[in-house]
C-alpha cells in the first residue's frame, strides 16, 4: 500500500511531467498534470487512445470546481455537494486552466472528485488537477488493482501508487450538466435512481450524444476473448454448444444458475449482489483471459441500480472489434 513517501514521490513525478497510476474507488487511473499539454498528450500515446476522446480531470474537492470550469449551474452544484467525493463525473464548460488536449478539442470538460484516500492525498500533495483515464490500453479491460496496471502498461508508467483493490469496480457515472436538464451520458458508480432522488425528476440515458465523453466507443472494456451475450436462461446451453464446437469457453454464470454444472473451459459464478458484481466484473474478465478462454458467454443483469452500469460495460465488451 502507498506510503506518505510514495505519495510525495508521485506528486514530484506529476510536477516533472511524468505519468502516475493512481487508485480511485472506481478503477485505477493513468494520471498527468491536467495543466501540462505535453504530459496529457503522453497519456494518449501510452494508452493508444485517439486524441479526440476526452479525459476526466480529477480535483481534490468540490470547492475547486469554480477554478476549472467556466460556469457552475445550480444543478451541477447540487450534484457535486451530494455525490463528491464519489463516482460521479460532471460535464461542464471548460475553464481556461484546462488545455484542449485534455478535452479532445471540446469546449466542455469532465470533472470529478475521487473517493479514495490515496487519490485524495496525491491531489492534496500535488496541489492541482490530475487528468486520468483508466490505466490500461485503449478499449481493453479497466484495471482494478495495481498489479493489473503493471501487467498491462509496465515501464510506460513512471510511478504506480498501490491503493489496494478498487471498491466500486466500474467507472464513474458521467452526467452532462451544460444544459437546463441534465443527462446521463455513461452509467456508472452512482445509480440513476440516486441521481433522480437528488434532482427530483427523471433523467434520460441517451443512446447517442453530441457531447463526447469517455467510454462511448462501440468496443470498450473488452477482454481478449470475444464476448457473446444471451438471455440468462440460455447461458449454459450457449456455452456448451460453443464448447462442443471447439472453443475454450469462459462462462459468467448468473446467480439463478448457481451450482449447475457447465461443460466449459472456465466458469465464474457471479455474486447475487450488484455491488459485488460491479466490484468484480473486470477481474472476472481478466481471469477468463488469463485462463486462455477465446469466447466468454454472459448475460445482462436487470438494468436497475448498478445493473445499468454493468450491462453498459458488458454491451461494450461484446461490441464489434476494430479490424486488425
Amino acid at each position: 500500500m502507498a506510503t506518505t513517501n510514495d505519495i510525495e514521490k508521485a506528486a514530484g513525478v506529476l510536477r516533472a511531467g511524468g505519468l502516475v497510476a493512481l487508485p480511485t474507488e472506481t478503477v485505477y487511473g493513468l494520471g498527468a498534470n491536467a495543466e501540462d499539454p505535453a504530459a496529457v498528450s503522453r497519456i494518449f500515446q501510452v494508452k493508444g487512445r485517439p486524441p479526440s476522446h476526452p479525459l476526466i480531470v480529477h480535483l481534490g474537492g468540490a470547492e475547486q470546481l469554480d477554478d476549472w470550469v467556466e460556469e457552475v449551474s445550480t444543478t451541477a452544484r447540487l450534484l457535486a455537494e451530494r455525490f463528491w467525493p464519489g463516482p460521479l463525473t460532471l460535464v461542464l464548460r471548460r475553464g481556461r486552466r484546462v488545455p484542449l488536449e485534455a478535452t479532445g478539442g471540446l469546449e466542455t470538460v469532465a470533472v470529478r472528485v475521487p473517493d479514495h484516500p490515496v487519490a485524495l492525498a496525491l491531489l492534496s500533495a500535488f496541489g492541482g488537477g490530475i487528468t486520468a483515464p483508466s490505466a490500461n490500453r485503449f478499449g481493453s479491460v479497466s484495471p482494478t488493482t495495481a498489479d493489473h496496471v503493471r501487467a498491462e502498461l509496465g515501464d510506460a508508467v513512471d510511478f504506480v501508487l498501490d491503493g489496494g483493490s478498487c471498491q466500486v469496480g466500474v467507472e464513474s457515472t458521467i452526467v452532462d450538466v451544460t444544459g437546463e436538464i441534465p443527462a446521463i451520458l455513461r452509467p456508472g458508480g452512482v445509480t440513476r435512481e440516486d441521481l433522480e432522488a437528488a434532482v427530483g425528476y427523471r433523467l434520460t440515458v441517451p443512446s447517442t450524444s453530441t457531447v463526447r465523453v469517455p467510454g462511448q466507443h462501440p468496443s470498450h472494456y473488452a477482454p481478449r476473448a470475444r464476448v457473446v451475450l444471451v438471455a440468462p436462461e440460455k447461458v449454459i446451453a450457449e456455452a456448451e454448444l460453443a464448447h462442443e464446437l471447439g472453443h475454450r469457453v469462459g462462462v459468467l454464470l448468473p446467480p439463478a444458475s448457481a451450482g449447475t454444472p457447465v461443460k466449459a473451459h472456465a466458469v465464474v459464478a457471479l455474486p447475487a449482489s450488484a455491488a459485488a458484481y460491479a466490484r468484480g466484473l473486470y477481474g472476472f474478465l481478466r481471469r477468463l483471459d488469463q485462463q486462455g478462454c477465446d469466447l466468454i458467454v454472459a448475460s445482462l443483469p436487470a438494468e436497475e441500480g448498478l445493473g445499468l452500469a454493468i450491462a453498459n460495460r458488458l454491451r461494450r465488451a461484446a461490441g464489434p472489434r476494430p479490424a486488425v
